[in-house]
């Protein structure tokens, strides 16, 4: 299914450089609104993973053949990449982890071990992943420490005014998402780091769903922690970074022992390496940390500002078209939003209506998108979610509306 130039971009040229999407699925065309679980990866990405495998496979860092040299340098080309796009100050404050998940494990059970004490305080938002909450009942329960949670509006906006009174001397981590994966919410979260700083708490922003829709700029943020994982930017799985003020990272300890993070060992006293390789143990996920550059570039080429218009534009189209379908409620409706799309019909299971448009080749996410506790809130268990990317139509949107009408006239 191809799209007509839309503004600067042309989705057709884009969409040539997915080759996943060109299939069929149930004898229709595939439908790919499951970005907010993982982006589909362009030719460059899945080029680069080959090319290393069949070129230059070797071990990083320790070796002096050539093999192992081109894979080096291939491998912290990618943190170069990294570095520049949030604009960190230096490489040493770019570790390679498997995504958000450990990002967020790493910092909680270092920085969190070494700082937190009982009846500290750790303030969460209402709107996170259980990658963003179980880490940190995990350390509070440990510690003795309390957890705080930032109430959520019923349009899926965050309470500023309620986390301003959760602040308190207490306070020593705030972690929020930059943007919620099941409601798409955008949330203000250099207002949050200001207000959390001037109690004297870091900040830790997972940005699972900020990496291919908006700007990023850590330094101008003064976020203490930032998390990004390449698969959600069209990037392979496996791999994502880890940001920390160098400051804050030098006095963190290690988060596993093995090779690469040492500096000497012996069997009385080992002595850690110098950042960001005190943090990196044992043979990383080199292949996919070299194909995350190519996907970084894929942004950098379209330009972000150019992504978020496009997908922005979809956004308000399908929301435009989902309010007009009758049983149809969006759950989320926040001023400032990434390109996600909740909601449910009145009587209809979120898994039964996924399991529905799937026989029509729409690919979508159902349940409570690993934010129990927000449904929780909502009163509801969950939601039927198509997430947007660069490579998607508007007509693509109208088969997804014509697939929920028949739905609803299935169902009801």
């Amino acid at each position: 299914m191809s799209a007509p130039v839309t503004g600067i971009l042309n989705i057709k040229q884009i969409r040539e450089q997915f080759p996943v999407l060109h299939q069929q699925i149930n004898g229709k065309p595939l439908v790919y609104f499951d970005n907010a679980a993982t982006s589909q990866k362009p030719l460059t990405v899945i080029n680069a993973l080959v090319d290393y495998y069949t070129g230059y496979n070797a071990n990083i860092h320790r070796g002096i053949h050539t093999l192992a040299e081109k894979a080096t340098k291939a491998f912290e080309d990618t943190r170069h990449a990294a570095k520049a796009f949030i604009n960190a100050n230096s490489e040493q404050e770019i570790i390679f982890v498997r995504g958000v998940t450990e990002a967020v494990n790493l910092v909680a059970s270092t920085y969190g071990r070494a700082n937190i004490k009982a009846k500290d305080e750790i303030i969460i938002s209402g709107l996170e992943h259980h990658s963003n909450i179980v880490p940190w009942q995990m350390l509070c329960e440990e510690k003795k420490a309390l957890l705080k949670v930032i109430p959520v509006l019923k349009n899926g906006e965050l309470d500023f005014d309620a986390f301003k009174k959760l602040l308190s001397s207490r306070t020593k981590i705030v972690s929020v998402n930059h943007a919620s994966n099941s409601l798409g919410t955008i949330n203000p979260i250099k207002e949050i780091i200001e207000a959390a700083h001037h109690v004297g708490a870091v900040v830790l922003i997972d940005g699972a769903q900020a990496g291919a829709h908006l700007e990023i700029d850590v330094q101008a943020l003064n976020c203490d922690f930032y998390c990004l994982s390449a698969h959600k930017m069209y990037g392979p799985t496996g791999v994502g970074i880890l940001y920390g003020k160098e400051k804050l990272l030098e006095k963190m300890p290690p988060y596993q022992g093995g090779g690469e993070m040492i500096d000497n060992v012996t069997f009385e006293k080992t002595t850690y390496n110098d950042l960001p390789y005190k943090f990196e143990a044992g043979t990383p996920n080199i292949a996919d940390v070299v194909a995350f550059n190519f996907a970084i570039q894929f942004i950098n080429e379209l330009g972000k500002e150019n992504i978020a218009a496009h997908e922005h534009e979809l956004l308000a189209y399908a929301t435009r078209k989902m309010s007009a379908l009758k049983d149809v409620k969006l759950i989320g409706t926040a001023k400032n939003k990434v390109s996600v799309l909740s909601f449910v019909i009145d009587g209809v299971h979120p898994f039964d209506i996924g399991q529905m448009l799937d026989t029509r080749g729409i690919a979508v996410r159902t349940g409570h998108h690993c934010t129990q506790p927000l449904m929780d809130h909502l009163g509801i268990e969950g939601t039927v979610r198509a997430s947007f990317a660069v490579y998607n139509t508007k007509a693509e949107i109208d088969s997804l509306m014509e697939g929920v009408y028949r739905v609803i006239r299935f169902m009801k």
